[in-house]
């Protein structure tokens, strides 16, 4: 299946111990215009709950949410 997203900005936060995954995110995300999709890999295990919560409280779309062993990826657009 092909992605109808294509990727404005990736960070990639692994090795980062949490907290460390969701503060980086939520200081990404206001930085993101309209229509931009940020890429968020990060391997830390809480992040699974709060990166996707965090960004959809503050209005953003969580496209995808995919894991490959201990490597998680978030592709969040800002709507």
């Amino acid at each position: 299946m092909k992605a109808n997203y294509e990727i404005t900005y990736s960070l990639d936060i692994q090795g980062e111990a949490c907290p460390m995954p969701a503060i980086a995110t939520l200081e990404a995300l206001p930085q993101l215009k309209k229509g931009e999709v940020l890429e968020v890999l990060c391997d830390c295990p809480q992040a699974i709950n709060s990166i996707p919560v965090d960004a959809k409280n503050r209005g953003f779309e969580v496209l995808s949410i995919e894991q490959d062993g201990p490597t998680l990826r978030f592709i969040i657009r800002k709507p």
